[in-house]
């Protein structure tokens, strides 16, 4: 995703790189000279990345997935100290996917049975996805039932970049919601909407959904 970033930037004519963090690197002192971090790192370097933002008071467009649950509580916490956008899919079309299944799944309501299925390629390692979980949780939310009961499907397949389906079934008919990515790209582009649309904001939490709106 790194690489994907910095030709998104080398591409835009808004857009300055100011540097790429790698282990050993001093990211305090890159910190120190951006207007914004972009982070796709691993849940490992999140911690260290956060503290750097929060350090330099710079806003954070965090898309690493796999968050542990005290890591999104220290991410809640910054967002009191800087503007942070955090989404486990920075993808545009994902953000309209989720605004769909959950008008679908209050539209339907009990009736109808949620099952998520998502393909992945076969370096991932979590699974479902983060991208699953978000769509169960909207699900979740708009029903007021607990996420544990949606089922979920998992497959990894050579190098697909990420294909979710959202189906909702009835004794009579079903509805299928799908997003397909063709390339990584997408991410790295949602990502770059989403630092500039963040930069200059005031601190608080933001999804992709705000910067859409």
């Amino acid at each position: 995703m790194g690489q994907a970033i910095a030709d998104g930037i080398a591409a835009a004519d808004d857009l300055a790189l100011a540097g790429i963090w790698k282990r050993g690197d001093d990211l305090l002192e890159l910190a120190r000279s951006a207007d914004v971090i972009v982070d796709f790192s691993l849940p490992e370097a999140t911690e260290t990345v956060l503290q750097a933002a929060l350090e330099h008071r710079v806003p954070l467009v965090c898309g690493v997935s796999g968050l542990s649950g005290e890591q999104l509580r220290s991410l809640d916490e910054a967002s009191r100290t800087i503007a942070i956008v955090y989404d486990r899919n920075m993808s545009l079309g994902i953000a309209v996917l989720e605004n769909l299944v959950r008008e679908a799944a209050r539209v339907l309501g009990d009736d109808f049975a949620v099952r998520i299925h998502e393909t992945h390629h076969v370096h991932k390692v979590d699974a479902p996805s983060g991208t699953a979980l978000k769509l169960g949780e909207a699900v979740a939310e708009v029903r007021g039932t607990d996420p544990a009961n949606i089922e979920y499907e998992s497959e990894r397949r050579g190098e697909v970049p990420g294909d979710h389906e959202v189906m909702l079934a009835s004794p009579t008919e079903s509805l299928t919601l799908r997003h397909s990515v063709t390339t990584r790209q997408v991410f790295a582009d949602g990502a770059l909407r989403a630092a500039r649309w963040v930069a200059g904001k005031s601190p608080g939490m933001f999804t992709m959904h705000d910067v859409l709106e």
